[in-house]
């Protein structure tokens, strides 16, 4: 634990290493300006191109929204005829409303009920 260390001389730094620079050439104007037009150019046909797929997609978009709010509406329709004819059916199948239903849906009359017979007294019969 306690080993005696050798005796090395204090690191002294070295010398730090000259990174050479590379030297820009000074760009000549024309290049400059070269290049910007050039960018310039492309920017302009990307965007011309961007609006012009813009355009065309456009109508399709809105024929699209036409359809789909009228699907909408339909469906709104069958959602209420899905409720009605559910109600209908849930009252069909009730035992509470059985006699109901078989007055509506047929000619049967409840024996417990007599049949009215309407005349018009406005007639005299001569028997």
């Amino acid at each position: 634990m306690n080993a005696i260390q050798p005796n090395q001389p204090p690191l002294q730094p070295l010398e730090p290493r000259r990174i050479p620079r590379r030297r820009r050439g000074r760009h000549s104007f024309g290049a400059v300006a070269g290049e910007t037009t050039a960018k310039f150019v492309v920017n302009v046909v990307l965007s011309t191109a961007a609006l012009s797929g813009f355009v065309q997609l456009l109508p399709y978009h809105l024929s699209q929204q036409t359809k789909l709010r009228e699907v909408r509406s339909e469906v709104k329709q069958a959602e209420q005829r899905v409720k009605k004819s559910r109600a209908d059916f849930n009252r069909s199948f009730d035992p509470g409303q059985a006699r109901s239903v078989m007055r509506e849906q047929s000619t049967w009359i409840d024996p417990t009920q007599r049949q009215v017979v309407w005349q018009d007294s406005g007639t005299k019969d001569d028997n």
